[in-house]
């Protein structure tokens, strides 16, 4: 595309960039969070809890970004501008459901007994549960989903961008899908046998957190559905009418989740046999 004609066209309105006002109470929301968890990483400085600091200043910085080119044609035309906006929310979900995952599993580690479920999840739950495996799973989705979008923007008249951003969106809807799954097991043990923990914080959030868990992992999952299911339609995808309900409100209402006391315990020990996740896990300090 050549520049004459990227300067008529304003990629932050293609995108859904309309409304500044929703955009800069997101951000301001984002920096209440930021300062909160802020706080917390200056008290005990934790994987989990720089995870969802940076989590909260990537969302800053692209609701900002976002309400800026709603406000501005000239910086809405720039199509580096929006790739960037949108590379910030991509990035963003990434920490969040890695969050999700190290806490559940987390959890499972402190189980006295094994989930009773089938072999065959059995085994594929042993395989998917180490931190790393899942991590170079969540970098894939998220690395397709930057190419499709700045191939979407430079060739807009080719397939390749949107192939490579329904990828994108299949595989991160197969991975919290299966963050649901493994939540689910977690419950389910702790169901049967109430006494399967070794550790539980007399808080509510710890003697609840599968359940806020689960939580979670359904909001986390209505986004993908969403960002799915409407992929092959960019306006509704883009709508702020259906983007702000369904994408922006269940992340933000999953970080406030994560406020909750006892839902990141203050100290957790994994099994002594588990040494992958021990040293993955972002519990304990380093």
């Amino acid at each position: 595309m050549s520049s004459a004609d990227s300067e008529n066209i304003n990629y932050a309105k293609i995108f859904g960039f309309n409304s500044v006002a929703a955009a800069a109470v997101f951000a301001a929301l984002y920096t209440l969070l930021f300062c909160f968890y802020l706080f917390k990483v200056i008290r005990e400085r934790r994987g989990i809890l720089i995870a969802l600091l940076a989590f909260c200043l990537f969302r800053i910085v692209g609701f900002i970004m976002r309400a800026i080119a709603s406000n501005n044609t000239k910086i809405g035309e720039n199509p580096g501008y929006v790739v960037a906006t949108e590379t910030f929310f991509s990035i963003g979900f990434f920490g969040l459901l890695f969050c999700a995952f190290l806490l559940v599993v987390a959890r499972l580690e402190l189980c006295a007994t094994k989930p009773s479920t089938s072999p065959f999840i059995r085994t594929l739950l042993g395989f998917t549960r180490s931190p790393r495996v899942f991590r170079l799973c969540l970098l894939a989705p998220m690395a397709l989903g930057i190419a499709g979008l700045d191939e979407s923007i430079d060739n807009p008249e080719e397939s390749l961008g949107l192939d490579l951003r329904k990828a994108s969106a299949a595989l991160f809807l197969v991975l919290t899908f299966f963050q649901v799954v493994q939540t689910g097991v977690l419950i389910k043990s702790e169901y049967e046998d109430k006494n399967s923990l070794k550790y539980v914080s007399p808080s509510f959030g710890g003697r609840h957190a599968s359940w806020i868990f689960g939580g979670i992992s359904i909001l986390l999952l209505i986004r993908e559905i969403f960002t799915t299911a409407t992929i092959n339609t960019f306006t509704r995808a883009n709508n702020e009418h259906y983007w702000y309900p369904l994408v922006a409100v269940p992340e933000i209402l999953c970080v406030f989740l994560y406020m909750i006391p006892g839902v990141v315990p203050p100290k957790v020990r994994a099994k002594p046999d588990a040494s992958d996740v021990e040293e993955s896990l972002p519990m304990g300090s380093k």
